[in-house]
This record gives C-alpha cells, structure tokens and sequence, in this order.
C-alpha cells in the first residue's frame, strides 16, 4: 500500500472498469516502466478491479474498485472527493469519457493537476459527430489541466470538433515492449506450436485477431471474411487457418458463422488466453477489424512480433499500418476487402515476411516503451511545474 508520507508524488489513474484491454495494458506497462523514482501510483475503478491487477510488477499500487451502479457517477461525488482527500494524488489521470467527470470531485478535493486521455472512439460516436459527447466534454474542459489525445486523430477531434485550445492537448502514441513482443525464429522451430492450439506450423498459415470481443472490435468482419477467402481461393483451403482470441459477446456469433458455413474446424476460438506473446508469434498475419479505434496497443504488438498486419482504415490505425509496406489498410464493414488482403498475404509468404520485418523495424523507431514512458513523465513534471508557479 502507498504511503502518503513517501516524497514521490502519486498519481492516480481513473479507469470505469481495470481489465483486460488495450487501455488498461497500456497504463500497467506505463507504470511497470516508469521509474519506481519518479512517481507512485494508485489505480481507481468506477466500477470493478479485475484479475487483470496481476499484471502490475510493483507491489506499492493501490487498487480500488467503487462498484458503480447504473447511473450517473455524481452520486459517488461525495465518496470520490474522500478518497483523493485520503490519498493525496498529485495528478488525476482519468481516462476516456466513461471517467471524464471524475475532474470535478478531484478538484473539490485540491488535487493540483487532472489530466484526462482519449484512447479511442466509442461504439455510439464511431465519427466524433456525436454532438452529445462534444458538448460533454466542452462541459468539464475547465475542470480538465490537461488533454492527452493517442492519436493524431484524436487530437484534430479535440482542438477541432470539441474546440478544446491546442495549447492543452498533447499527443502521446502507446509503447510496446519490443522484448517481450518479438518475432518467432521460424529457422530454430519450424514446426512452432501454442499450447491448446489444434494447428501448427508449417502444416497451417494462421491468420487470426486478438483482443474483447465486443461490437466495436467487430470480429465477426473477420469471421465472414475468413469465409470469403474460402470460396474465392479453395485452394488455401488445406492450409488457411483462423484463430481468434478472447471473450466477449461476439465470440458466440462469431462461432455461429463459422458453423453455419462449415468451416468450424478450421477456425480455433479458445476464449481469453494470457499468453499474448506466444499466441502472435503462432501467427503468420495479423488482422484488426475494428469498426474505430485510438492508437491499437494490438498492432503495435503484432507488428513488434513481426507480423504484417491488416487492419480496417478507422481512427488511428492508419497512423501505425504503412499501407503497402508494414501491411494492408481496408474499409470498415466490407468483408469482400478484407478477404482480398487475406488472399494476397497467403499467397505471396515473401511480401509478407517483408511487410513484418518493416513493422518490427517501425517499432523500434518509432513506438518504443521507452519514448512512451519519457512522454508521459515529462507531461506529469511539466504539469506539476506550471502547477507550483501559479501557486
């Protein structure tokens, strides 16, 4: 448990929910990787901790969990205002819409620096037209020290739709730990296999997706597609694999297109698994059918394990997918364009180990973990600086 007489400042990161996904892996690595040094941290939940929790390697992170009901979150105003009283947290890191009120009670309770992240597009405002949300977040801007956008896009939405000055926003890509994600040595073990997994190289070319399965994600794009590739190119037939991983409503439908065209036995669908790393290095290419999307912590994953990645052309998946080169951008919702790219990454292996090689290399050049943490920490000792002065 941190201690509120420890000299480094606390920062408090605010999520709705702490469980597996893309968001909260990228905050467990900034403060796996940020150094013990710099800043404390305490996770805050509106509604529930998870197991995800694990994944945290410093043993000093307090987790809360506020079990939120359906509602408005000013009904926890009162409680949120005791507990930052309680913990002292230099900055408020909330993060996405779901926890942008929290601004207000953190700063009923003095807390110097709320800092708020949008890590993506929701499944009701696919285009940032929803003029709801915009006004939502006009509304607390004042209570808000600091705006972090993950994407370009992102940040042309909040200084251009929302209106939000250009001088409070700051864009940060994710990092990916590029030890950890690396890419197979398919020369050492050819014949690679995943634990649970009922195909294997070289018999087999997986290609597969990894992430919630839920709308916003939409793998059942992925599914038809997968399909498609069967009845335009049978001869991929012997070959061609699907692998899908994680839990969520879609994986039941997902399955029930995969049974109703017969090919379930050619599709493995196992659920949440947390051999992340393996599961990439098992595959031969890597697909993201998202309907939208901030900056993907699973490409860059992907991309770090050598993949070539194909990904539907949404939010900032064109920032991180060098169409043609690291792998192939395609339209949302279009399962014939994503079969297209399927066939062409199955049929030429030479293309596709280039377009993975080049994804490693961009990793390393441009979205270290390293880069990401010194971002972040210089964006809290920045804000903390200007904070002191004008007091």
């Amino acid at each position: 448990m941190p201690s509120s007489s420890d000299q480094h400042p606390l920062v408090a990161h605010v999520f709705y929910r702490f469980d597996v996904g893309g968001l909260e892996n990228g905050v467990v690595n900034l403060i796996n990787h940020m150094p013990a040094g710099a800043y404390r941290h305490a996770i805050i939940a509106l509604t529930e901790v998870t197991d995800f929790q694990r994944r945290i390697q410093r043993d000093d992170v307090q987790c809360i969990a506020l079990n939120k009901p359906p509602g408005h979150l000013y009904r926890l105003f009162p409680r949120l205002v005791r507990i930052f009283r309680e913990l002292k947290p230099a900055i408020v890191h909330s993060r996405n819409l779901a926890a942008l009120e929290v601004t207000v009670p953190a700063r009923l309770a003095g807390v110097p620096v709320r800092i708020h992240g949008e890590h993506g597009r929701d499944v009701g405002d696919l285009d940032g037209s929803n003029k709801t949300y915009q006004w939502v977040r006009r509304f607390y801007n004042p209570f808000v020290s600091h705006w972090i956008a993950l994407s370009r896009d992102l940040e042309g939405y909040l200084t251009g739709r929302v209106g939000i000055a250009q001088r409070k926003v700051t864009q940060i890509y994710n990092g990916v730990d590029a030890a950890r994600f690396h890419p197979a040595d398919r020369a050492v073990s050819p014949a690679l296999t995943l634990a649970g997994c009922p195909f294997r190289h070289p018999d087999h070319w997986l290609v597969g997706t990894v992430g919630r399965m839920q709308t916003v994600k939409d793998q059942t794009l992925l599914a038809r597609a997968f399909i498609r590739v069967l009845e335009q190119a049978p001869e991929l037939k012997p070959r061609l694999r699907l692998v899908m991983i994680g839990d969520g409503p879609l994986r039941s439908e997902a399955q029930a297109l995969l049974d109703a065209a017969g090919v379930a036995d050619l599709a493995w669908l196992p659920g949440e698994r947390h051999d992340v790393p393996e599961v990439l290095r098992s595959l031969d290419c890597f697909v993201l059918p998202s309907l939208a999307e901030g900056i993907s912590n699973t490409i860059l994953e992907a991309m770090a394990a050598g993949l070539p990645v194909i990904a539907t052309q949404v939010g900032g998946n064109p920032e991180l997918v060098a169409d043609g080169r690291t792998g192939m951008l395609v339209p949302p919702s279009d399962p014939e364009a994503m079969a297209r790219a399927i066939i062409a990454c199955a049929t030429d292996p030479d293309q596709t180990r280039r377009m993975g090689q080049a994804g490693r290399a961009e990793v390393e050049r441009r979205f270290s973990m390293e880069a990401m943490v010194g971002a972040y920490q210089g964006l809290y000792d920045r804000s903390l600086q200007i904070d002191t002065k004008a007091n």
